[in-house]
C-alpha cells in the first residue's frame, strides 16, 4: 500500500476500472467461467499457512491454492459475525442497512432478504448459470407455523433457550419453507438454516423442505444449543456432507457454467471434528476443524481436476469473519489485535485466496483493500454487465486486482466495518476510524461519536497507537464520510 498524506486522502477517488478486459464469453463466443466461492466459518487470518508462517496448523490445500493463484493480504468481511457477512456477500449491501443492526440470527429467525431482491445468484441465473448454495445459510427463513401457534419473530435475532425449544413445536416441518434460497436465485439448495452446531432446528434442508422431522431434543454430548433435531443428526458429518453434495452438483453441471456457493460450518464452535481429522493437528479440536476446512478445499480442487474444469473456474476461498482465540500458542488471527465479533482487525481481516489459471498469475499477492461485499460487482463485471442502481449498493469490482492489472488509484473509496455488537468503523487508505468505543467493539458502544479510536494501519497494523486526539482532521473527515454512506443508502459510485 502506498502512503498518502491526509491532504491527498481528502481528494481520494475511485479507481478507474476501464482496464478490465472485455471477455470473449461476454459476447457469447466462449463458455462463461464457473465460479466457486468457498467460505469457512470463523477461520482466521493466522489459521492458514500461506498467511502465517508461524501457523501451527498444516493447511496444504489452501497453501497450494495460493501458490497457483493470488492471495489478498487486506481482505475484510463487512461484519465481524456471520449472518451480516453472508447477507453482504450475497447482496453486495451492508447488512446494517436492514433490520439486523447487531449480532447474528438464530435458526428460526425470519429472512433478511426481501422478495425480488437481486443476489449474486439471481444475477448469474439470468445469464445462463446453474446456481447452488450448499452449506450454512444463516440469513433467515420464513418457517411455516402451525395454525394454532402464536409466533412473533419480526426483528428478532436472538431467542432464549426456552423459546428455541418452543419453536420446534410450533413449526410445521411437513410444509414448504418460505424465503428459501431457491427464491433468491439458487437453482439448488442443500444445507442448514443456521450454524450446524448451535442453531436449532438441527436438520438438513433440500431446496425448501426439511429432510425429516426434527422431533427430538439434541443430546448433551454434543454441547450444542438446546433444540430439536432429527433422530440421526450428527454434527461431525456436516461439512463432509456439504462437500459431497457440492461435488455432485459440479458433476451434474460440468457442461454448463455454474456458480457454487459453499459456506462451510467449520471451524465454528463448539468444536466437534470428525474422526478422520480428530487429533491430527496436535493442537486443539478447533485446529482439527481448520484441517476439515482444508480437506474440504482439497476435495473441491480434486473434483475440478478430475472433471477437467480447473482452467475455466474461478475458485475463491475465504472466511466469514475472524476467529476465536487459538490454543497452545497458535495465533489464529496472526499478529492482528482482536478476534471474532471485534471491530479491531482480528475480527474482520480474513484470508482471501483466488485461482483462475490463465487469468490470475500464480504465486502472486495483492495488498489491495477489498471487502466480501465486492463479489456482486465483480461477478457482474465478469459477465460483461453493469450493476443496476438498486443492487450491490456497497459492492466494488475487484477484477483488476484479481487479474493483476494496473490501475492508478485504489479500487475502493472506503470500507465500512461493523462489530458483532453494532460498533462502526470506517477504513480509507491507511486510516481506520472506530466510532463509539475505546474498546474492542465486542460490547455495544456509545451512541455518541465524540469517543472513538483512530489508527494508521501502515505504521501500526496491530492497532496499539490510538491517534484520535492527535489527528482530529482525519477523524472529522472519516466521520463525515461514514455519515454520508449511512444517509445516502450506498457507498459505491453510482456512475460506475
Amino acid at each position: 500500500m502506498k502512503r498518502r498524506d491526509f491532504l491527498g486522502l481528502v481528494g481520494y477517488g475511485v479507481a478507474s476500472l476501464v482496464l478490465t478486459r472485455n471477455f470473449a464469453w461476454a459476447k457469447g463466443s466462449l463458455k462463461k467461467p464457473n465460479i466457486i466461492f468457498v467460505m469457512a466459518d470463523d477461520m482466521g487470518y493466522g489459521d492458514v499457512g500461506c498467511y502465517n508462517p508461524e501457523s501451527k496448523i498444516h493447511t496444504p490445500n489452501m497453501d497450494r491454492l495460493a501458490n497457483q493463484g493470488i492471495r489478498f493480504t487486506d481482505a475484510h468481511s463487512p461484519d465481524a459475525v456471520c449472518s451480516p457477512t453472508r447477507y453482504g456477500l450475497i447482496t453486495g449491501r451492508y447488512c446494517w442497512r436492514t433490520w439486523l443492526k447487531k449480532h447474528a440470527l438464530v435458526g428460526y429467525s425470519r429472512s433478511l432478504l426481501e422478495h425480488g431482491q437481486m443476489t449474486v445468484a439471481s444475477m448469474l441465473q439470468e445469464h445462463s448459470y446453474k446456481t447452488a448454495c450448499i452449506g450454512k445459510w444463516h440469513m433467515g427463513l420464513n418457517w411455516p407455523i402451525k395454525p394454532d401457534a402464536k409466533v412473533d419473530l419480526e426483528g428478532k435475532s436472538e431467542l432464549p433457550v426456552d423459546e428455541l425449544i418452543a419453536m420446534g413445536k410450533k413449526v410445521d416441518f411437513t410444509k414448504p419453507i418460505k424465503a428459501a434460497p431457491t427464491e433468491f436465485g439458487f437453482d439448488y439448495f442443500f444445507g442448514t438454516a443456521g450454524c450446524s452446531t448451535t442453531d436449532p432446528p438441527y436438520v438438513y434442508i433440500e431446496n425448501n423442505r426439511t429432510l425429516g422431522i426434527p422431533n427430538v431434543l439434541r443430546p448433551e454430548k454434543y454441547s450444542c444449543d438446546q433444540g430439536h433435531m432429527v433422530p440421526d443428526w450428527d454434527p461431525t458429518r456436516v461439512d463432509t456432507q456439504f462437500v459431497q453434495k457440492a461435488v455432485e452438483f459440479m458433476e451434474e453441471n460440468q457442461n454448463n457454467p455454474f456458480f457454487l456457493y459453499l459456506p462451510l460450518s467449520s471451524p465454528h464452535a463448539p468444536h466437534l471434528p470428525p474422526e478422520f481429522v480428530k487429533g491430527k493437528s496436535g493442537i486443539s479440536p478447533r485446529a482439527d476443524m481448520v484441517l476439515w476446512v482444508d480437506w474440504s478445499v482439497g476435495e473441491i480442487m480434486y473434483a475440478l481436476d478430475r472433471l477437467d474444469l480447473v482452467d475455466n473456474t474461478l475458485l475463491i476461498v475465504t472466511s466469514d469473519n475472524g476467529p476465536l482465540k487459538g490454543r497452545n500458542g497458535h495465533k489464529s488471527a496472526g499478529n492482528f489485535r482482536g478476534y471474532k465479533a471485534s471491530i479491531w482487525e482480528g475480527g474482520h481481516r480474513v484470508p482471501f485466496i483466488a485461482r483462475w489459471p490463465g487469468e490470475i498469475k500464480p504465486s502472486t499477492k495483492s495488498n489491495e483493500t477489498i471487502c466480501l461485499t465486492d463479489l456482486m460487482a465483480t461477478c457482474v463485471a465478469l459477465i460483461g454487465e453493469k450493476l443496476p442502481s438498486n443492487a450491490g449498493q456497497d459492492s466494488y469490482n475487484i477484477l483488476p486486482a484479481l487479474l493483476g492489472q494496473k490501475y492508478e488509484k485504489p479500487i475502493r473509496q472506503a470500507i465500512v466495518l461493523h462489530s458483532g455488537a453494532g460498533v462502526f468503523a470506517i477504513r480509507q487508505g491507511e486510516w481506520k476510524l472506530i466510532i463509539g468505543t475505546k474498546g474492542s467493539g465486542y460490547e455495544e458502544g456509545s451512541e455518541s461519536d465524540d469517543i472513538g479510536q483512530l489508527y494508521n494501519l501502515v505504521d501500526d497494523p496491530t492497532e496499539q497507537n490510538d491517534l484520535w486526539d492527535k489527528r482530529p482532521d482525519v477523524v472529522q473527515h472519516l466521520r463525515k464520510l461514514l455519515e454520508k454512506y449511512k444517509k445516502q443508502g450506498y457507498s459505491r459510485p453510482m456512475n460506475k
